[in-house]
Parts: C-alpha cells; sequence; structure tokens
C-alpha cells in the first residue's frame, strides 16, 4: 500500500478508453493506479509486493502468460484480478470478468466486487504490532513465558527463548490494548525464525473472543475511504 494508505492498483492495458473509465472510478475508490503497457513492466512492478488489485485488458496469449505469472509469484501477495475482454468467456487466472466495451455503470460495479474482496484479503494478511507478555500451556501442560509481538485474523506472531517444535500447539490468554477482558486463543506454531521468532496460526478461539478480536482488529484497520459509496 501507499504512504496514505490507499489500495494500489496495476492497470495493464493499450485501450485508452478502458484507462479513462478506470481513472475515474479509482480515483473516487481512494485507490492509487499504476498503467503499464506491456507484461514485463507489469512483472516488475508486481515483483515490488504493494499491488492490491490488477485488471488486465485481455489481449491472447500475452495476457494469459502474465497471469500464469502472476500466480507463480514467490514471496509476493496474490492481487485481486479483473479480467477485461469482448467476450463472455471467462478469463483463466481473473476473479472478475468485466465485457467490454467498458462503461461507468459496468465497471463500478466489477470494482464494488474487487473493492470488497481487497478489504478480505487486507483483513487476513494485515498484522498489527504489540509487545505483550502471556503464558503459554503446551499439551504436556508446562507452561512458558512467551511475548506476543502482533496479531491479525488469521494468526499470530510470537517471541520465546524456548524453541517451539513446528505443528506444536499452544494455548494462553491475551488482552489487548483498551479491551477490557482477555482472550482465550489455542494457536499452532507454522514456523520459527532467528532470534526466536515464531508463527503460528488460530486453532479456536471462542466465539465470543473471536467476536472481541475481530472488533479490535476493526479498530485498528487502516484503509483510506472511498470518497463515493459503494
Amino acid at each position: 500500500m501507499t504512504n496514505d494508505m490507499s489500495f494500489e492498483c496495476l492497470l495493464v492495458s493499450h485501450d485508452s478508453g478502458v484507462y479513462s473509465a478506470f481513472d475515474r472510478l479509482l480515483r473516487q475508490l481512494s485507490v492509487h493506479l499504476e498503467v503499464c503497457l506491456s507484461p514485463a513492466k507489469a512483472l516488475a512492478q508486481l515483483a515490488k509486493g504493494s499491488t492490491d488489485l490488477v485488471v488486465v485488458d485481455w489481449e491472447g496469449e500475452d495476457s494469459s502468460a502474465l497471469l500464469r505469472e502472476i500466480r507463480n509469484l514467490v514471496g509476493c501477495k496474490q492481487p485481486t484480478i479483473i479480467g477485461i475482454s469482448s467476450s463472455s468467456c471467462a478469463v483463466p487466472g481473473a476473479h472478475i470478468l468485466l465485457k467490454k466495451p467498458v462503461t461507468m455503470e459496468s465497471g463500478a460495479k466489477s470494482l464494488k466486487s474487487a473493492y470488497g474482496k481487497m478489504l478480505q484479503d487486507h483483513r487476513r494478511h494485515s498484522r498489527h504490532a504489540l509487545m505483550l507478555p502471556v503464558i503459554a500451556t503446551d499439551k504436556e501442560g508446562r507452561t512458558w513465558p512467551v511475548t506476543v509481538t502482533d496479531i491479525g485474523e488469521g494468526g499470530i506472531g510470537l517471541s520465546s527463548s524456548k524453541e517451539f517444535l513446528l505443528g506444536e500447539a499452544l494455548t494462553f490468554r491475551l488482552r489487548l490494548p483498551e479491551m477490557h477482558r482477555e482472550i482465550y486463543i489455542e494457536a499452532r506454531v507454522l514456523w520459527g525464525r532467528d532470534y526466536a521468532r515464531i508463527g503460528c496460526e488460530f486453532i479456536r478461539i471462542p466465539p465470543v473472543d473471536r467476536n472481541i478480536l475481530h472488533d479490535w482488529l476493526d479498530t485498528k484497520l487502516r484503509v483510506k475511504k472511498p470518497l463515493t459509496e459503494l
């Protein structure tokens, strides 16, 4: 994302009409637009890992190769893809199909669907920094001091002098800042790195506690709001 936390869109098209429509629509949604005229330049931009939305004006093999390369990108987030086509046939690899000629109405409809997916993806992958000590319990009932370093919808980061095994389950209670009660978390170790950094996925959070986490994350979600209603 850009410094003002706007979503970023990459448009791959030679069509001035497509550019004109998307430039206007994306401005209304507070989405930053970059334009690439060739797949090679598009891939170089995507490799930076900051693109949230790709709009591809379908041009046969070149476009097909570009979408395959996007799916194969390693270490970069997978963007939402709108495929623009002159036919009603599906565009392989695209999440949303937009048929030519592109109008303000049809473009707005496709972007509404894309924006919802981008928000979901942003929520799922965002992590909010913390530095909170907790006591974790392993499956044998042993307890270990750990520090929660970040948290998001799908998982949590920990730091500990103890080396935990991949796949090991840990349970602990965590009081998020500004919250009045603790939440119960059961998590599984997915990876460990140097300096005792540990990444975990959630196994179970009780529904009430899940709602507390969801509401807290909502207050931390930093995305520039659209200028118009979706």
